[in-house]
């Protein structure tokens, strides 16, 4: 057993020295202070790193199918009356949204940016109780009443009781309303006053939708938007020349849910129109994204890239309104929050530590050594 421990005794390599032939001095302690400050100041950066999760990219292709897209907006038109503002969206699959009402919200507005008025648009247009006229003449006993859709009837038997009853007929019909004076429903409703109460306001249009994952575009028009053909079209109802003035402010656009510590390059953004009404464009590049925080939550969301265009009536032939084209990268990025790991950590502390320490021992020994022998040489020169 003993000659076993003296083979491990004579493995150690830290051989110890008495202390009777230390030799301490002045500078050797200075860098002593010096050498472990700095060893301090390095493991307290190595720890708040440790701490402090990092991101790791990745590109992917993108292979998902079939998902949705969302996109949720707050965008401000200070010089639009709300009752003319309308919201579209189409995609390249043929599929589209007109006047669109669910999870949308509009604010009206002063002139000073105060809300007045805020209504929801999914509920729709107020209901007529008892409409003026019946098709076909008097009401026969214990029968409900029936409005005239004007001769935009598909059938005998149908019925328009509101004013937008009435608008949805002529826009299957392909037809545009130019006098809303001579249609009982929209007179009784104060479609028109309620026009004339709004004149020199603005509107906040806030809420979101949900659209196909694949290019298309929405937009914010004057006037309640129709589609013809492959020709969007409006209604001239009451519409005049300050209604086409599309200056905005987006307060918000994003296409899904935050992403932490992205900001969106259209957040803020604001365009005052100045020439005569016309069409401003953005066109954006969608980027799948996914994020991964560091408790393993994951954030299905989007980031985007954004140019702008106004084109302007006497390019051609233009609507007024505000247009957002959006196309999908074939890339995804996925950002994941990590922790440097432990060992790492131990890794960098020991290496901090221990060359610290090797450059400190040479230090001293080069200032030690000097010194000794600037401190002969001066000896050698006085017994000279």
């Amino acid at each position: 057993m003993e000659k076993v421990m003296n083979k491990l005794r004579n493995l150690d390599a830290y051989p110890k020295i008495n202390e009777d032939f230390y030799s301490r001095s002045l500078s050797g302690g200075v860098i002593t202070l010096v050498s472990s400050l700095v060893m301090l100041l390095l493991f307290f950066s190595e720890l708040r790193l440790y701490f402090h999760t990092v991101k790791e990219t990745t590109l992917l292709v993108d292979t998902s199918r079939g998902e949705k897209l969302h996109i949720n907006f707050d965008i401000t038109f200070p010089a639009t009356r709300c009752s003319l503002l309308s919201v579209d969206s189409m995609d390249i699959s043929g599929e589209q949204h007109l006047d669109i009402r669910h999870d949308i919200f509009k604010k009206r507005i002063d002139p000073q940016g105060n809300v007045i008025e805020v209504k929801p648009e999914g509920l729709g247009a107020q209901k007529i109780e008892k409409p003026l006229q019946r098709h076909g003449g008097r009401l026969d006993h214990n029968e409900t009443y029936c409005g005239s859709c004007y001769g935009a009837e598909m059938s005998d038997h149908d019925c328009c009781n509101t004013c937008e009853e009435v608008r949805e007929a002529y826009q299957k019909k392909g037809w545009g309303m130019t006098n809303t004076d001579l249609i009982d429903q929209c007179k009784r409703e104060g479609f028109i006053q309620r026009i004339k109460d709004e004149e020199g306001e603005g509107c906040n249009l806030h809420g979101s939708l949900e659209v196909n994952k694949v290019a298309g575009n929405f937009h914010f028009i004057p006037g309640k938007g129709l589609h013809q053909s492959t020709f969007n079209l409006f209604d001239l109802m009451a519409l005049q020349a300050e209604s086409y003035n599309i200056t905005h402010r987006i307060n918000k656009l994003a296409f899904g849910p935050s992403i932490p510590g992205t900001i969106n390059p259209l957040d803020g953004v604001s365009w005052v129109q100045h020439n005569p009404h016309g069409m401003y464009q953005y066109f954006v590049k969608v980027v799948p994204t996914i994020y991964t925080d560091i408790r393993g939550r994951i954030i299905n969301s989007n980031q985007f890239s954004v140019t702008e265009h106004y084109k302007s009536v006497e390019e051609g032939q233009t609507l007024p309104g505000v247009f957002f084209f959006y196309d999908l990268s074939p890339i995804k990025v996925t950002f994941k929050e990590e922790h440097v790991s432990f060992l790492h950590f131990v890794t960098n502390v020991c290496a901090i530590v221990g060359g610290i320490f090797t450059v400190a021992g040479i230090v001293d020994s080069f200032v030690y050594h000097g010194h000794k022998a600037l401190k002969k040489k001066r000896e050698m020169g006085k017994l000279g």
